[in-house]
């Protein structure tokens, strides 16, 4: 696992720097480390590149049909 100082951490462009509820995403090939942008310091979740890929959808709102 890597060190969450060594990462390079991003926010999403609609996000603005006035606060809000932001994630920030470091992606590397074998894991996607999420942390909220208010409080980087209390540590990150790890998941697997195919469950953040089944996510993003339903964050958007998108349920898939029929799974």
């Amino acid at each position: 696992m890597s060190s969450s100082t060594a990462l390079e951490w991003f926010k999403s462009t609609y996000s603005s720097d006035e606060g809000g509820q932001c994630l920030e995403i470091a992606p590397e090939p074998t894991a996607i480390h999420i942390r909220d942008s208010k409080a980087p310091g209390i540590g990150h979740l790890t998941i697997t590149p195919v469950t953040w890929a089944a996510f993003l959808p339903l964050a958007r709102g998108c349920v898939p049909q029929g799974g």
